[in-house]
């Protein structure tokens, strides 16, 4: 099987090219330019369907920069139509069998010189596969593979008869740039006469696509004040036809510049790689701030005739460089400020600069060059409006400068550029005049240390201690006084400043810090307004032995039975050394079981061992007296007690009569709440108390307030049972007549009542009455009576025999039960009952009175 005027075996691998370009340098190795057709002689297969207006094929004319268009020409206008670019379009629709067997020939002419090139164009039928078999017998004719039978299906058919191979759809080398096809030839039973053949089917780029830039602006930055020749970007485009031919091969060139200033060519681009540089001098950021550059990128390597083009904007952008120095506004400034202000802005000095504002080369930078030797100003810059502000740091002094005079130089952020020196503007001065105001008085030194013996007595002269004033040319006064005196120790001259004691300087005072005392004094002027300034004075107190050791701990544990039966001890003292320790500790001799019971024994320098004699000593508090004696230049002892509690303890020397009252749940709050409980009761009961002594006591009254009208004893009592009369009494009524001749048996003894009497109170005690009464006498006696018969509990209305201590003698009457009221009513004058007082007037009126 194979293809006509081939010879190549029963396997042939077939190299269709359906339409193609080589690049004239390619096959020539890149010879000097010469106008004319990249090629003498194109191949070109014309596909078995042809339709009106379809690109068949193109010619590319290399002009080698020469100015204008050339014109093309067909030999067969009829059937092919060429273009401007050099594309060949079908006129009319075409089979191959119709095509002319001698080439068709393209003409292209220069419409300015007249000169013409020519070339040849020929066209090729369709491939035809062939078997050597076909000659005895029919065959049939088949192509497998992507393309044809596999996607993308349908572009190859094979006549299955003839083996005419077909392209029935237009190939895009971009999609698809080959394809691999197998044919077959198999006898009418389908039985495979040879072995399948492969077809390599290359499809040929056409410049049929135009360079594409990856960006529409391209964005780029040059320094103002650069030289020829500086690099500022790259532009690049892409173009997806066939790279390793000229329809890939892609050329740049600058259309247009804007601005045109100062030259229209500053810039130039590499025509192969797209990069830009600069090709004149004069870039200047404040004159030209940006160029605007209109780039071509076109195919074919820049043929203008033929290639296909593209354009871009690229924008460039001058960058400041520092080449403007900061000029001040003016060449003086002035300024004022009071002493002794500090962080205050005395002046603002403003400057002018060319450069790109907010940039490094136009930021200022302010420098004092003379006038501050002693670093007392600062010039920072506003970060808005780039301004200096000269600003005091440290405090100034009428007294020593009335005026400054500062001399300052404004630079930039960055160094100018090479070549550019700083203007005489670039420097200013600035005068700044001082205030005087009334300054504080101050106390030099201050603190002010001295060194003294504690014990210093009262109105001891210690030191002066005066302050100035810096106001030299106010002439005031200075009067002082006490700020802060801790323990109020020292008084101060109010005049003079002098300082003196008025109490005993005590090193060992809670006031005192590490031997320090510190006072603190006001100095106050007399200035509009007052100043006042402070000073402390430092007394260093030295040590003297005035305390006597102590014994430490105060109150130490041990067991009934202690073993080891020691306790260490150790002094307090407060004095430093020499005037505390070493110490010496000794038992006191009294009381004498001290140092029978117990020994102390020295272990060191300040501390001591106190050991019991005995092995048992029974539970309880013990204080145990001991001496104790300092290492003073005159030594101070002392006795101090040591305060011992002895109780039972458990295996591990513990002492466990706390854990007693624990488990027994009687913590110390747990007894507070019962002794509270307890006072709580007390009070209520107290209180009940108090309440049922008022009640008796209101009773008590209530009876005594009772009108006279109602009175049990002078008015008729109704009881729910009164008992009988006297005829069933126990006593005898002749007691009443002559109490004297009663024996002494006979009369009740006092305490002694009946069993239903309330025995609540002892026997009251009635009046005496004379032995001849007068009848004022005689009122006054039974008032008495009756206030003792009130108080007395075991008065009627209790039915029972009331004793008096003495009712009188030589009675004329017999006994009461036999008085008869009645038969002597009427002859006996009553009227004297009325002088008897009040309780009388009732039976005045009762038996003197009408017979109402």
């Amino acid at each position: 099987m194979h293809a006509p005027h081939e010879s190549s075996g029963p396997l042939l691998l077939l190299l269709l090219v359906l339409a193609g370009l080589q690049s004239a340098a390619e096959s020539r190795g890149a010879p000097p330019c010469r106008p004319g057709f990249s090629e003498g002689l194109y191949t070109v297969m014309i596909p078995d369907i042809t339709e009106k207006g379809q690109p068949l094929f193109n010619v590319r004319f290399v002009s080698c920069g020469r100015g204008g268009l050339v014109q093309f020409e067909c030999s067969n206008p009829s059937d092919f139509r060429i273009e401007a670019d050099g594309v060949v379009y079908a006129a009319k629709a075409l089979q191959p069998s119709t095509l002319p067997a001698s080439p068709l020939l393209i003409k292209a002419t220069d419409p300015t010189t007249q000169q013409q090139w020519v070339t040849q164009v020929r066209l090729a039928p369709p491939i035809q596969i062939r078997s050597d078999h076909d000659k005895n017998r029919s065959l049939r004719y088949s192509v497998t593979g992507p393309g044809a039978d596999q996607p993308p299906n349908g572009i190859f058919t094979i006549d299955p008869i003839s083996g005419e191979l077909s392209v029935n759809k237009p190939l895009d080398r971009e999609h698809i740039p080959s394809f691999h096809l197998r044919a077959h030839a198999v006898d009418l039973n389908g039985n495979q006469v040879e072995n399948p053949i492969d077809i390599n089917i290359n499809v040929i780029d056409m410049n049929d696509n135009r360079p594409e830039f990856g960006h529409q602006i391209w964005n780029g930055t040059v320094p103002e004040g650069s030289k020829p020749g500086t690099f500022v970007m790259t532009v690049t485009a892409v173009d997806k036809d066939d790279p390793k031919t000229a329809n890939g091969m892609l050329r740049y060139k600058i259309l247009s510049q804007s601005p045109e200033s100062p030259n229209p060519n500053m810039f130039t681009i590499n025509n192969k790689t797209g990069g830009i540089i600069t090709v004149a001098a004069g870039l200047d950021r404040e004159k030209v701030s940006q160029y605007t550059l209109i780039i071509q990128a076109t195919d074919t390597e820049g043929n203008p005739m033929y290639g296909l083009s593209n354009t871009a904007t690229a924008v460039i952008r001058v960058t400041d460089v520092n080449d403007n120095a900061p000029e001040f506004t003016a060449e003086a400034f002035f300024g004022r400020v009071h002493e002794n202000q500090v962080n205050v802005i005395v002046a603002n000095l403003s400057v002018t600069d060319k450069d790109q504002p907010n940039t490094p080369a136009w930021n200022a930078v302010y420098k004092i060059i003379s006038g501050d030797p002693f670093g007392k100003f600062s010039v920072p810059t506003d970060p808005t409006t780039n301004e200096g502000l000269v600003t005091v740091v440290k405090p100034l002094d009428f007294e020593l400068n009335k005026t400054h005079l500062l001399k300052i130089e404004a630079r930039n952020e960055v160094p100018l550029a090479r070549g550019i020196s700083s203007p005489r503007q670039s420097t200013a001065t600035i005068s700044i005049q001082v205030l005087d105001v009334n300054e504080s008085p101050y106390f030099e030194p201050n603190p002010k240390v001295i060194r003294l013996e504690e014990g210093v007595m009262p109105e001891t002269d210690l030191v002066p201690f005066p302050a100035k004033d810096p106001d030299q040319f106010m002439h005031q006064s200075i009067s002082y006084s006490k700020l802060s005196d801790p323990a109020n120790w020292l008084r101060i001259d109010p005049r003079t400043g002098r300082i003196s004691t008025i109490a005993v300087l005590d090193r060992e005072s809670p006031h005192v810090k590490n031997s320090y005392y510190n006072a603190t004094f006001v100095a106050l002027d007399n200035g509009k307004p007052a100043a006042s300034g402070t000073g402390t004075l430092q007394i260093y107190l030295l040590d003297i032995n005035d305390n006597a050791p102590k014994v430490f701990p105060h109150e130490v544990e041990i067991c009934e039975k202690p073993e080891p039966n020691a306790i260490n001890i150790t002094a307090l003292d407060g004095d430093l050394i020499p005037n505390a320790g070493p110490f010496a500790f000794e038992l006191a001799h009294k009381p004498l079981d001290v140092r029978r019971n117990w020994t102390i024994t020295r272990i060191s320098g300040d501390y001591a061992q106190l050991s019991l004699r005995i092995g048992f000593l029974e539970s309880g508090i013990y204080e145990i007296p001991i001496i104790i004696t300092d290492s003073g230049n005159l030594p101070m002892s002392n006795t101090s007690y040591l305060r011992i509690k002895v109780c039972q303890c458990d295996i591990n020397g513990d002492c466990t009569d706390q854990q007693h009252i624990r488990a027994a749940g009687l913590g110390t709050g747990a007894i507070i709440s019962i002794l509270l409980c307890i006072i709580l009761l007390l009070i209520l009961v107290l209180m009940f108390v108090v309440w049922m002594k008022r009640r008796d006591k209101e009773r008590q009254a209530k009876q005594l307030l009772i009108d006279p009208e109602d009175d049990v004893r002078d008015n008729i009592l109704k009881y729910d049972e009164e008992g009988g009369g006297e005829e069933d009494q126990d006593y005898d009524l002749s007691q009443l007549q002559q109490p004297d001749t009663l024996e002494p048996d006979a009369i009740k003894p006092v305490g002694i009542r009946r069993l239903d009497e309330r025995p609540l109170h002892p026997e009251p005690q009635y009046p005496m009455r004379s032995a001849a009464p007068h009848p004022g006498d005689i009122g006054d006696f039974i008032n008495e009576g009756l206030k003792a018969a009130d108080n007395d509990p075991t008065a009627p209305p209790y039915d029972s025999l009331l004793v008096f201590d003495y009712e009188g003698s030589c009675s004329t009457a017999g006994s009461l039960s036999s008085l008869n009221s009645s038969s002597s009513g009427g002859d006996q004058d009553y009227d004297y009952l009325n002088d008897w007082g009040p309780r009388f007037r009732k039976l005045a009126d009762m038996y003197g009175g009408s017979d109402d």
